[in-house]
């Protein structure tokens, strides 16, 4: 029996932090011999908000260092960089064409968005969601790992594979696959250092709300040392009233590899003065391995470059088959 194939893909923007790794990056390596993955760096989705070309291409870079140093397997995983298959353009502008335009305008993350942007407002970012249709339709995905964020876009993905099945296919013969969402599992769910109410984000303004992958041991102390807690003796999970404690307790857990019964027996008569430090040397030693990882990926590109270009040799025939079979459907000449 073969793998269900999955699909997943993340913007080049900025640094992963904790929160991408233990949310979903560790998780999946765990149970990624399960599957057939396909995973992507969406440099076409980085540039939908103002972006900055000089970075542009040294993000994609270390996303892809970052990636492998977190140990996703070659032997089961396929990674490659959206722009360098150009089937991803091609099949959202035959979308574009099919795609009803007040879809596209009840997208709430569109609205919020475009909010904060004011006049930069690109038509990328209206059309964002339908690039990520193409992204997923391409490879005929079983599953797609999604968050509570993007459960709206793949329900569109979920219409448009509808609409064109229904439109162009046959009964028993239909042009795309659905996917099946996959809810990831919530165990990991890291909020910011300075506000233990939200998860932690890239996007935050403030650099002290978040742990990256990369930073170095004297940045995760200072950013440790500098979180906020409260003036509570003793540390316990599990208390409303102490958001930042719960997830500074539950960082310690899964760095450390500690049971929860093991962390409440080690940490309940606790000041924050003694803990902060143990959170620390915890943090940097878990994060050691994967930060000597990358940077030797980093420093040898063309190694990293025949990954990249194997990986998108390998997409472009699965993409470049669906697209065929797309534009058979709707009825192009086939080229000459």
């Amino acid at each position: 029996m073969s793998k269900k194939r999955v699909l997943s893909g993340i913007q080049t923007t900025g640094n992963l932090h904790l929160g991408n790794y233990l949310g979903a990056i560790r998780n999946w390596v765990e149970i990624q011999q399960d599957y057939d993955n396909y995973f992507f760096f969406a440099d076409l989705h980085a540039i939908t908000v103002p972006h900055d070309p000089k970075v542009l291409a040294e993000n994609t870079f270390k996303l892809a260092a970052i990636y492998l140093a977190c140990d996703i397997d070659l032997a089961c995983s396929t990674i490659f960089v959206q722009s360098h298959v150009s089937a991803h353009s091609e099949l959202t502008w035959l979308f574009n064409c099919i795609t009803p335009l007040n879809w596209l305008e009840r997208m709430i993350q569109f609205k919020e968005k475009a909010v904060k942007q004011g006049e930069n407002v690109g038509v990328g970012l209206l059309d964002y969601p339908v690039l990520m249709a193409a992204d997923i339709l391409l490879y005929d995905a079983d599953i797609v790992p999604v968050g509570e964020d993007q459960k709206q876009h793949l329900e569109l993905t979920r219409d448009i594979a509808a609409r064109v099945n229904d439109k162009f296919g046959k009964k028993k013969q239909p042009v795309l696959k659905v996917p099946e969402p996959m809810i990831r599992k919530e165990g990991a769910r890291v909020m910011s250092l300075t506000d233990g109410t939200k998860k932690m984000s890239k996007s935050d303004p403030s650099e002290l709300s978040r742990i990256d992958l990369l930073d170095p041991p004297d940045a995760i102390k200072r950013k440790i040392k500098k979180c906020k807690t409260d003036p509570i003796k003793g540390l316990t999970f599990d208390d409303p009233e102490r958001p930042e404690c719960h997830n500074l307790l539950s960082l310690y857990q899964i760095l450390g590899n500690k049971t929860k019964s093991e962390v409440t027996a080690e940490c309940q008569d606790m000041g924050w003065g003694q803990f902060k430090p143990l959170l620390t040397d915890t943090t940097i030693e878990a994060l050691k391995p994967i930060q000597d990882k990358y940077h030797e990926l980093m420093s040898d590109r063309d190694y990293l470059n025949t990954i990249l270009r194997d990986g998108a040799n390998k997409a472009s025939l699965t993409a470049n088959q669906t697209l065929t079979r797309v534009k058979d459907a709707l009825g192009f000449l086939p080229p000459l």
